[in-house]
């Protein structure tokens, strides 16, 4: 019995791990590390309301495609055209900023990686490159299997990294340091971008619902609810705790001292791996820069293909197109999209590392709302069957995340408009 229930556990054990893989890259090897290098632990709450209140609506999109068969993106259709077309928009004006962000500080790392700071272009090109190649010609099958062994190292990293930070202590604040005001309008911008994706976006709670189909899909085992919401918890329940083993990092490292982290994503990469070395020891230097690649690469395909296959499955829907007979060329033109687009940007505004990724939350954060509140209302209105539907307490978490959403986009445009 014990057996089969294990099979059964990793026959769906996928997307949970994809989304982890998604969440950990640039919100918490980059954002989580600059809150703590700035603020200390003074954003940690921050950072767990975020997790807290945007939990419903990515469980939402598995609990949807579980109950359905299908992906949030089929269930925006069946609100009306508006909302594909609202969904679209919010795709197309986001994931370029996304993936070039994604991308940019992916190929930092490569270039810190291999000595190729010099050959900046060429290496960026050939990361893209190489994820695009995957995707197109691996797709889920690959995309799942080198998640996996990515997330193992990247666990176990960053857990070796947070208890040596652990056992050496703070490194100690400068003379002079002053704690940095949580109300100016610079704090207040870098909290509504650091949550805008913590864990991740709220508009990307649509890949949860495409990866558990795509997993179905693969394996030809059709998971109860409570199966495909085990392995998602497994997920979320881990990029929140990594989150708070990256703030942990900045603020031992890095809070109260001189150093700043530079824009450029070389630079920022090198800033980066040179800390956690200095910190932990000359001999981790490899290591680390090793699994922060990896960490970052396996969020920028994990990134791409969720894009890719957003656009797909959007595309299909306009064309009212036979998802089988379709899947190779739209998805292939919508990762290629992905690609060209993102390196476009990447090509003409990488030195402004930092701007992008801020600009890149900030736009996720005020589209949330609008997300968490037609996610709520497929799970609980007629498209799904009543045993399906979310529990009291999580309705109430909804109500509550909405409300959370919508009062820090709120607060965050009084303060653009006024300040």
């Amino acid at each position: 019995m014990r057996n089969e229930k294990s099979k059964r556990f990793i026959k769906t054990l996928g997307p949970g791990i994809l989304f982890a893989s998604t969440a950990i890259g640039v919100s918490h090897l980059v954002q989580s590390t600059r809150a703590g290098a700035n603020f200390g632990f003074a954003l940690l709450p921050f950072i767990l309301a975020a997790n807290i209140f945007k939990y419903p609506f990515f469980e939402f999109g598995s609990r949807y495609a579980n109950a359905t068969g299908e992906s949030l993106i089929d269930g925006y259709k069946r609100m009306g055209n508006w909302m594909l077309c609202l969904y679209f928009l919010i795709t197309v004006g986001s994931m370029f900023f996304v993936c070039a962000t994604v991308g940019a500080v992916t190929s930092g790392f490569l270039q810190n990686l291999f000595g190729l700071t010099e050959y900046g272009t060429v290496a960026t090109l050939g990361l893209f490159t190489i994820c695009t190649g995957i995707l197109i010609f691996g797709k889920y099958n690959i995309l799942d299997s080198l998640v996996k062994i990515i997330g193992s190292v990247l666990l176990l990293s960053t857990l070796l990294a947070f208890f040596l930070a652990l056992v050496k202590g703070p490194s100690g604040t400068s003379e002079g340091f002053e704690a940095p005001s949580l109300t100016s309008s610079g704090s207040i911008m870098f909290i509504v971008a650091l949550m805008g994706w913590m864990p991740t976006a709220v508009d990307l709670s649509t890949w949860n619902s495409l990866w558990t189909i795509e997993r179905i899909k693969q394996t030809g085992y059709r998971p109860t609810l409570k199966e495909t919401l085990r392995d998602f918890n497994l997920g979320y329940i881990i990029s929140a705790l990594l989150a708070i083993c990256f703030v942990t990092l900045g603020a031992y490292m890095l809070y109260g001292s001189d150093t700043v982290i530079p824009d450029g994503s070389a630079a920022f990469s090198h800033s980066i791996i040179g800390m956690f070395t200095e910190f932990i020891g000359e001999w981790s230097y490899i290591v680390i820069a090793a699994a922060t690649f990896s960490i970052m690469f396996g969020t920028c395909i994990a990134v791409f293909d969720g894009y890719g296959r957003s656009l797909q499955r959007t595309s299909e829907l306009f064309l009212q197109q036979d998802t089988t007979k379709s899947h190779g060329s739209i998805y292939s033109i919508s990762i290629l999209s992905v690609a060209i687009g993102s390196f476009a940007l990447v090509f003409f505004f990488g030195k402004h590392l930092k701007s992008l990724v801020d600009l890149a939350m900030t736009i996720s954060f005020l589209i949330a709302p609008v997300i968490a509140i037609v996610n709520f209302r497929l799970v609980t209105g007629r498209y799904i069957g009543p045993e399906y539907k979310p529990k009291f307490w999580l309705r109430l978490l909804s109500w509550a995340g909405i409300l959370f959403l919508v009062g820090f986009a709120a607060c965050f445009l009084w303060v653009m408009f006024t300040q």
